[in-house]
């Protein structure tokens, strides 16, 4: 059991680290994301969610980190987290919302997808999806193509494979918020032939740092923009997306 000071300790580092990034967070917010934090712990133990495990680097690289891509979605768009892994950023994108926004987990591993309804219903987010897929095969359903407002990934793939695993799920005219690290331009450069066959361009390139005790850590988040409908041979096998990358 946590003491109540250890709780509060964690609630004001997490407070003042997003403050650090412009990021307010209310206190209902500070609690589940404490719970999130414990659950995300305590089910590690059993099965690889994460080889972030210290409370201070969880608060900034995975929650600090993730709430930063919050700034360019607006509230009532339909958001689809792609590879979610342990929910990052569709959990943290839900909590800061207040199910104001509704979010879709999509991974295919379903022990993880175990986990996400754990977090899910132990914070009450209500606003939620949770489907049990891999991205390639999803992204032609019809239920989910060009469906959805904001198309956010973390951690992924590399830009120009990331593209196509992502951009058939936006609607046209809605957008791509991909989660990169600071090797970031040289993947936009070598994701100008998948932009084209993807009918998408970058918008903006959104830059950001995080510190973590002597630390500084460069980040970025790529915003693409959907013109038009993806071809209809997007996204392939998955075979073919490794071994033959746009």
């Amino acid at each position: 059991m946590k003491s109540d000071s250890n709780v509060l300790d964690f609630k004001f580092k997490l407070k003042q680290k997003a403050l650090e990034n412009n990021i307010v967070l209310k206190e209902e917010m500070l609690e589940k994301f404490k719970i999130y934090k414990d659950l995300l712990i305590e089910w590690n133990e059993k099965m690889n969610l994460t080889a972030i495990t210290d409370e201070d680097e969880v608060i900034v690289k995975h929650f600090v980190d993730c709430l930063e891509c919050t700034k360019y979605i607006d509230e009532r768009s339909s958001v689809a987290d792609i590879g979610t892994g342990a929910g990052f950023p569709g959990i943290v994108i839900s909590i800061f919302f207040e199910d104001k926004v509704r979010v879709t987990l999509i991974d295919a591993l379903n022990k993880r997808l175990i986990f996400l309804e754990e977090v899910t219903n132990k914070l009450d987010l209500k606003n939620i999806n949770i489907v049990h897929a891999r991205a390639e095969e999803l992204g032609i359903n019809n239920k989910h193509r060009e469906s959805y407002d904001i198309v956010v990934a973390r951690a992924v793939a590399s830009l120009n494979i990331l593209l196509e695993y992502t951009t058939p799920y936006a609607k046209i005219g809605g957008k791509c918020l991909l989660m990169k690290g600071d090797n970031c331009k040289a993947e936009i450069e070598q994701s100008i032939k998948a932009l084209k066959e993807l009918n998408c361009k970058i918008t903006n390139e959104y830059t950001y740092t995080l510190e973590l005790l002597n630390e500084n850590i460069s980040r970025s988040i790529v915003e693409i923009l959907k013109i038009k409908s993806t071809p209809v041979k997007y996204p392939r096998i998955y075979a073919k997306i490794k071994k033959q990358p746009l």
